[in-house]
C-alpha cells in the first residue's frame, strides 16, 4: 500500500488569514442600535401597557416576510385616513416616553460642555417614521424577539418560552421556533412548570401552544404530589387547577388533591375576601374521590374545617363501610358531569386554528365546550 503524499510545509500548514469574521462585535452592535430610539424608524407599542419597542425597519423585513409585508405594503386610502388619525394620538404619547432620554442626553451635554447639535438627517421620501401597536404579545416577549431579529442571538427563559416561539411562529422565524421547542424538553421540571402553564393561558389561541400544554400536562401527571404541594400551583388559573384535579392520570393521592384544592382556595380568598371560601373550594370537590381517602383523615383533618358538605363525607364513610350502600353518583356532587370531562380529556385544552399572518380563526375546546376567540390583529 503505497504511503499518501506528503508536499513540504503541509503538515504545518497556516491558517488563512484572508478572512476575518468578528460575529460577536456586530451582534452588540446591532442591539446597540435597536436599543437607540433616535436611530430606529419603527416603535412598537406594545401590550395592554402600550411600552414602547423600537427597531430598524429595514433589518425586520429583511428577516421576517410577514414583517416586511407590514411595513413596506402600500397603504390602502382607508387605512391612510385611520393612520392620520391615530397619529396625532399617537405623538404626544412617543413624545412623553422620548422626554427622559433627552434629559438625560441635555445633562450629559452640561457636564461635558458639548452642546454641539448634529442636523438632522433627512428621511427618504415615503419611509417616515411608524409607530404600530402589538396587542398580541407581552412586551418582555416582544422586545426579546425584536432582540433575536436584530443580533441573532437571544436567551430564552421558561417565564416567556411560550410567548417567544409562537411569536417565532407567527412571525415566520422557524429556527427561533425549533429552538423554543428544543429548549422546551429540559426547561420543564418542578420549578417551571406552574408558570409554563400560566403562560399557556395567555396565548391558548396559538397552534405552538397545544403541544406544549400536551407536554406540560404530562409531567404534571408523572409528579403529580410535588406539583401539588408547589405555592406556585396557586397561581394558577382556577379552571387549570380543575383541569389537573380531573386529570384519571394524576398520579397524586386524594388527599393532597384536597389539600392542594384548599391551598387555592384560601389564596384566591386573601386576594377575594367577599367571596365563602366555602364557594371556592366547593367549585374543586367534585373533582376529588373522598371515598378513596381514609376514615381517620377524612373525621380528623377535612371534617373540622367545615369546608365539605357533610353529606359528602358520610356518603363516603358509608362507602368505605359497604359499597354497595351507596350509589356512586352520590359520592361527589355532579359526578356525571366529571366522568363526561374526564372522557373529554384529549379535547380538553385544545386549539384548532388556521393562523396567518394578519388573523385567525381560532377554537379553543375545553371539556366539550367551543367558545371562539378573536385573532390577533395590527393596529397602525
Amino acid at each position: 500500500m503505497p504511503e499518501a503524499l506528503i508536499l513540504p510545509g503541509m503538515a504545518d500548514a497556516e491558517p488563512d488569514l484572508s478572512t476575518f469574521e468578528n460575529k460577536t462585535g456586530l451582534a452588540e452592535d446591532m442591539k446597540f442600535l435597536a436599543s437607540m430610539p433616535e436611530l430606529c424608524d419603527v416603535t412598537f407599542l406594545v401590550g395592554d401597557t402600550r411600552e414602547p419597542v423600537c427597531a430598524v425597519k429595514a433589518v425586520l423585513a429583511s428577516r421576517s416576510r410577514v414583517f416586511a409585508k407590514m411595513l413596506y405594503a402600500a397603504p390602502s386610502p382607508q387605512r391612510k385616513r385611520e393612520t392620520s388619525t391615530k397619529e396625532n394620538k399617537l405623538r404626544l404619547f412617543l413624545k412623553r416616553s422620548s422626554e427622559p432620554l433627552l434629559n438625560l442626553q441635555n445633562a450629559a451635554q452640561q457636564r461635558t460642555g458639548y452642546t454641539q447639535q448634529l442636523a438632522p438627517i433627512p428621511e427618504p421620501s415615503g419611509q417616515q417614521h411608524q409607530t404600530l401597536i402589538i396587542e398580541e404579545f407581552e412586551p418582555d416577549v416582544f422586545r426579546q424577539l425584536i432582540e433575536y431579529i436584530h443580533t441573532g442571538c437571544v436567551t430564552l427563559q421558561p417565564r416567556t418560552l411560550l410567548g417567544v416561539m409562537n411569536a417565532a411562529d407567527y412571525y415566520g422565524l422557524e429556527e427561533l421556533r425549533r429552538a423554543c421547542a428544543g429548549f422546551v424538553q429540559c426547561c420543564i421540571n418542578v420549578d417551571t412548570v406552574c408558570a409554563l402553564l400560566a403562560s399557556a393561558e395567555r396565548y391558548i389561541q396559538y397552534k405552538c401552544t397545544k403541544t406544549l400544554v400536551q407536554k406540560v400536562l404530562e409531567f404534571v401527571d408523572e409528579h403529580g404530589t410535588e406539583v401539588l404541594n408547589l405555592g406556585s400551583f396557586t397561581l394558577l388559573p382556577q379552571h387549570v387547577v380543575r383541569l389537573i384535579l380531573a386529570r384519571e392520570e394524576l398520579r397524586a393521592d386524594e388527599f393532597t388533591k384536597f389539600q392542594a384544592a384548599l391551598m387555592w382556595s384560601k389564596k384566591y380568598y386573601d386576594n377575594n375576601p367577599n367571596i365563602d371560601i366555602k364557594e371556592i373550594l366547593g367549585t374543586f370537590c367534585e373533582y376529588i374521590q373522598f371515598h378513596k381517602i381514609p376514615a381517620n383523615v377524612l373525621m380528623r383533618e377535612i371534617h373540622p374545617l367545615n369546608l365539605v358538605p357533610y353529606a359528602i363525607i358520610m356518603n363516603a364513610l358509608a362507602y368505605q363501610a359497604d359499597p354497595e350502600s351507596i350509589d356512586p353518583g352520590k359520592l361527589s356532587p355532579n359526578s356525571s358531569r366529571v366522568r363526561r370531562a374526564r372522557q373529554n380529556q384529549g379535547r380538553s385544552m385544545s386549539v384548532q386554528s388556521s393562523l396567518d399572518p394578519y388573523g385567525s380563526n381560532t377554537t379553543l375546546s375545553s371539556s366539550g365546550s367551543s367558545d371562539p376567540t378573536s385573532g390577533p390583529h395590527h393596529s397602525n
